[in-house]
């Protein structure tokens, strides 16, 4: 019998509880055992795997890729799913390989470029992959002006951080002033103009937004699986407008995905977002790590992390074609259960593991969770 596949995914969406879930039902039935790490003691992920550490806070990237290596000796990972720090580990891939142990991850040059949009618009521009109009503003004169001109071509001004994630520090720009209009009801992503310029002079620093139009839905986030030889191995877009959600293989939305992916080495799981500017998709961004709605294209018949975990391992899946569009559906929220006592734990019929001898830093300690807290969402239907 082969031996267990041991599988590490460090401070990693709630969501990839998913991810996690259909490493273990592979169909190959392989065995997979799960190592999860997190600076939150309440993260389910940490409830999910077979094995779990709380990370020591406050290391420098250095430090936490001599933490890593340390984990994935001790721990005999096989695959490293690298999501804090990936830029570091990446660059240090031969170590980890030495180790045994594969980074399912892209190549440095990727991850560096992916992580200023700016730069990533004028790469992705160059191999003729359409890209909205922006503005790189770091004053609240520049700001100003972009706005401006994105207004005069009847366009509404959004920003974002030109480095960062999951849409944190995304704002719509309005002109109407502070009312209580905007204190009814949920949070608006809307701020208007004199505040933000008001913030932006008062501020010590300079900001580094990414200034552009507000895109329009549908949003397509096409996911891909690609080889180390660049070549893709499996395209996927999964819609979003509004509420509904569904699927696609049009390829209007997949060949300037795997234009990128090919062009640029997003070797394994990656991720890349359009929005429509006017009639035509554009790029929104690139994500160099799995999306954390990857696991919805189980809806589609298709098993995208085992296929990646055994992409990384050398054992080539070849080129995947979903058999079948899921139907369109919806993402509820549902309950995951959390560690109910401190960590680090393992599970019952796994050897205790000693405590890793990095020091945690201040705010690390272990309290103990509640038994379970609603944590994360799903497509509706799957389970």
């Amino acid at each position: 019998m082969a031996s267990p596949v041991r599988v590490w995914l460090n401070r990693t969406y709630a969501e990839n509880v998913f991810f996690m879930d259909q490493l273990r039902r592979n169909p190959a039935d392989r065995a997979v055992e799960i190592h999860a790490t997190h600076g939150d003691p309440d993260s389910p992920v940490l409830a999910a795997a077979d094995t779990a550490d709380l990370e020591p806070e406050g290391l420098s990237p250095a430090g936490y890729v001599e933490y890593a290596l340390a984990q994935c000796a001790r721990r005999g990972i096989d695959v490293f799913v690298p999501r804090l720090h990936q830029s570091a580990i990446v660059a240090h891939r031969a170590e980890f390989e030495a180790l045994g142990t594969a980074l399912l991850a892209p190549s440095p040059q990727a991850v560096s470029l992916f992580a200023d949009k700016v730069i990533a618009y004028e790469a992705v521009r160059a191999v003729g992959v359409p890209v909205p109009p922006w503005w790189r503003v770091r004053t609240a004169e520049e700001l100003v002006l972009a706005v401006e001109e994105l207004e005069a071509g009847g366009h509404r001004a959004c920003f974002k951080p030109a480095s960062g994630a999951g849409g944190v520090g995304f704002r719509m720009v309005t002109r109407d002033p502070f009312s209580l209009a905007h204190l009814n009801g949920f949070p608006s992503p809307s701020v208007p103009l004199p505040l933000v310029v008001e913030a932006l002079r008062a501020a010590e620093e300079p900001v580094d937004w990414l200034v552009m139009p507000r895109l329009e839905q549908p949003e397509v986030s096409v996911d891909l699986l690609t080889g180390p030889d660049n070549r893709v191995r499996l395209a996927v877009g999964r819609t979003k407008n509004g509420r509904r959600r569904g699927f696609t293989l049009h390829e209007q939305w997949l060949a300037p995905a795997r234009r990128i992916a090919e062009a640029f080495g997003l070797h394994h799981l990656s991720n890349v977002q359009f929005r429509m500017y006017g009639d035509r998709p554009v790029l929104m961004d690139v994500n160099t790590r799995p999306a954390g709605g990857l696991h919805q294209l189980a809806l589609c018949g298709v098993n995208v992390p085992w296929a990646a975990v055994r992409l990384a391992l050398g054992d080539d899946p070849g080129e995947l074609e979903p058999p079948f569009l899921g139907q369109d559906y919806a993402v509820v929220s549902g309950p995951r259960p959390l560690r109910p006592v401190s960590l680090p734990q393992q599970r019952p019929d796994l050897p205790a593991v000693p405590t890793p001898t990095v020091a945690p830093g201040p705010g690390s300690a272990h309290p103990a969770a509640p038994a379970q807290a609603p944590a994360t969402s799903a497509p509706a239907g799957l389970t």
